[in-house]
């Protein structure tokens, strides 16, 4: 289906810039307290097993997600699947979702991320198998984890009801895996290749083991993350069609 993307145009990256921009007023987070090592959110399995319809990260099975943008490397596409398959982490039914992503034409990372969603309406990140590659070939697994294995404990990916200034944990593996996001703005609006769309909520995602590596990413009531681009302009990536079940 890559055949039907289409590169963004000036005037879309210029809507990116204009984004950053235009946030750039918001207060974005500090660094803050130290790594927290004990960090050990309580996790029911009780409190899971419904659908993942959080107006803000809805993930329906049979639903491909087409994002199309600029890496430091070149050109990227990444094809977002929302899969039928299921994985058990910690007792809960997490929903597998693939995102296989190009850069310049060439395949460069395959990642299977593992989601779930509790009874209040939060979005839970359980962990992804992520593998590298170069040349069609396979290269390493950066990056993956397992909430529940060595260690590693599941974070927040969207919250039910999100406020300016949440901040929590995306994911949480000591020393490989520590991104966090902030809530910097409510109600915004937003042109993407996709549509246009309002009522948005856009957050800052960071960590300390990249302290110079920060991206606003949007997202809007019944579509999810529609763009993410970084502070420094380099990378953006934005919605540009979306296949339904």
């Amino acid at each position: 289906m890559t055949d039907r993307l289409r590169l963004p145009s000036p005037s879309t990256a210029a809507r990116v810039v204009a984004l950053i921009v235009t946030l750039a007023a918001c207060d974005g987070s500090s660094l803050g307290p130290p790594t927290d090592p004990d960090y050990d959110p309580m996790i029911d399995p009780a409190d899971f097993g419904g659908p993942i319809d959080n107006p803000f990260f809805p993930l329906v099975s049979g639903t491909t997600f087409h994002y199309q943008g600029q890496s430091e490397d070149g050109p990227e596409t990444n094809d977002v699947m929302v899969t039928h398959q299921t994985r058990q982490i910690l007792g809960i039914t997490a929903t597998v979702v693939r995102d296989v992503e190009f850069v310049d034409g060439e395949l460069a990372e395959e990642t299977f991320d593992w989601y779930a969603q509790d009874d209040e309406g939060n979005v839970w990140y359980l962990g992804e198998d992520s593998q590298e590659f170069e040349d069609g070939q396979p290269t390493g697994a950066n990056g993956s984890w397992e909430a529940g294995i060595d260690g590693a404990q599941p974070g927040i990916i969207m919250k039910a009801n999100p406020q300016v200034g949440d901040r929590y944990y995306q994911e949480f593996y000591l020393g490989e895996a520590e991104d966090e996001g902030e809530v910097i703005a409510l109600n915004q609006s937003v042109t993407v290749p996709f549509g246009a769309f309002t009522g948005c909520v856009v957050t800052e995602d960071f960590t300390r083991l990249e302290p110079d590596e920060r991206e606003r990413k949007v997202y809007c009531p019944g579509v999810g993350l529609v763009s993410e681009a970084s502070l420094d302009g380099e990378e953006s990536n934005e919605l540009v069609s979306l296949d339904g079940p």
